[in-house]
């Protein structure tokens, strides 16, 4: 990595590393929300069942989560740039092997190593990132741009498939993966400069930590869906995920070399960042899977109309990239995370005691929450960063997206125990009964306030961490 003395200066000056870099953010984003809109198809063609169709997208989940701290641990080791260049190999690779994909086994395979690849370039986009200015100032704004076209990418996603599902084989929607890692490869390749070892550490690897952390992590990831799915093993899964994530912690606690240092987790603006990114996502998991049943089952909209009925918050997402950079260097990063976290949870609050009454409120809280993420999304990954060592900066970028990957899977084990304990029979039949309706609104509003609770719980928690914060304590 460059020093500070040659680093850009501007967006500009490093467009080619930034075009990169977004086009990474861009696979993570648009692949899922792409891949949606196929599963029919593809259930139809495999002849898969709804087991096989849901880790055709869960394989990916969870490989991606659980691998993200062992792959940043690693980068920091033998170097960002180089595990960043070979997951960006191994997704177009992967990518193109689904042209060869005749059974659901086989695509559900070419989908784990999808999420072995985003493991290894998706937490590098934020470090890279980071790394590539000295400003705080131009971190955010680089952030912010590649978090746009993600999310631009998510926005499009399901509309784009829809319209190449109408003449063209489902297996292009995931072959578009193939230009996109070109794409990531060559601004990466020639617009970031070689890893220098001396921003590196070589401590030993701590594998008897990867294995736990990982094994947590894909735990904690599989659970909410037995949950979801009233699975009896649901239950065995959590124990068996908090049972690894002790071990882990007496691990790191133990262990002179660390996967990940428990010691810098502590620090000040990492630990606040991390509380305000679980915070939104596990507001942000809830009130998505709430909204869509709410439109959908509850209200009787088509799926096309409730499409339409999620646009506020896609808007919000998309252009709200324009606000962010005034609104952070207004407010300074450390107000800005505790505001923008506390837009999100208002935004769960309003839809949990009032959502039920009409859209218009469920459009504000949208609204909300899709303004408090876009801020949040940015300066929450800026501040574990800026409190960690130079030389940890990938493993703080994937603790990053872990804890939103976790608790977002949280957040929908909440919803869905909630709703399986107090709605009775089939949330999909076709028509409810009066007494069914009843249930889901108060199930709603209980795992709503439920969920606003636990977010605001750890905002307050992130805002007391950070509170007090000076330059002099922050890691460089």
């Amino acid at each position: 990595m460059t020093t500070s003395a040659h680093r850009p200066v501007s967006l500009r000056a490093a467009w080619m590393a930034l075009t990169g870099l977004s086009a990474v953010f861009l696979f993570e984003m648009l692949d899922n929300s792409i891949l949606n809109v196929a599963l029919p198809t593809i259930g139809r063609d495999l002849h898969a069942s709804t087991v096989a169709l849901q880790w055709v997208t869960g394989a990916y989940a969870v490989v991606f989560g659980g691998l993200m701290l062992a792959f940043g641990a690693l980068a920091d080791r033998f170097g960002r740039r180089r595990v960043m260049l070979a997951g960006l190999v191994l997704l177009g690779l992967a990518s193109l092997a689904t042209a060869f994909v005749s059974t659901a086994g086989q695509l559900i395979a070419v989908r784990a190593l999808l999420g072995v690849a985003a493991a290894m370039t998706t937490p590098g986009s934020l470090a890279l990132a980071f790394r590539l200015f000295a400003d705080d100032g131009l971190r955010v704004r680089a952030t912010t741009l590649i978090s746009t076209v993600g999310l631009v990418g998510l926005a499009i996603g399901p509309t784009a498939g829809g319209f190449v599902l109408a003449f063209a084989p489902w297996q292009v929607l995931l072959l578009v993966n193939v230009p996109i890692a070109g794409l990531a490869l060559i601004g990466v390749r020639l617009g970031i400069a070689a890893d220098d070892p001396a921003d590196l550490h070589r401590d030993l690897a701590d594998i008897p930590g990867a294995l736990l952390g990982t094994a947590t992590i894909v735990l904690a990831l599989i659970a909410p869906t037995l949950f979801v799915d009233r699975s009896p093993g649901a239950w065995a899964v959590t124990v068996a995920a908090l049972v690894t994530a002790v071990l882990f912690v007496v691990r790191e606690r133990t262990t002179p070399y660390p996967l990940l240092d428990l010691k810098l987790v502590a620090r000040p603006l990492v630990s606040s960042g991390l509380a305000y990114k679980a915070a939104a996502g596990l507001a942000t998991a809830g009130l998505g899977y709430l909204v869509t049943l709410q439109l959908q089952l509850d209200w009787g909209w088509s799926p096309a109309l409730a499409a339409a009925g999620l646009l506020p918050q896609v808007i919000v997402l998309v252009a709200g990239g324009a606000v962010v950079g005034p609104f952070v260097r207004r407010a300074g990063l450390e107000r800005a995370a505790w505001l923008s976290a506390s837009a999100v949870v208002s935004g769960l609050a309003v839809y949990a005691l009032l959502g039920r009454l009409g859209y218009v409120w469920v459009a504000a809280a949208l609204v909300l929450v899709a303004a408090g993420m876009r801020v949040v999304g940015v300066v929450a990954g800026v501040n574990v960063l800026r409190g960690l060592p130079g030389n940890r900066t990938t493993i703080g970028a994937a603790l990053t997206d872990t804890a939103g990957e976790v608790t977002s899977g949280a957040g929908l084990a909440v919803t869905g125990t909630i709703l399986a304990a107090l709605f009775t029979g089939s949330l999909a039949a076709a028509h409810w009964s009066p007494q069914q309706t009843a249930q889901f609104e108060q199930a709603v509003t209980i795992a709503g306030l439920t969920l606003t609770v636990l977010a605001a719980a750890l905002v307050g928690w992130g805002y007391l961490r950070a509170s007090g914060v000076r330059d002099a304590e922050v890691g460089r």
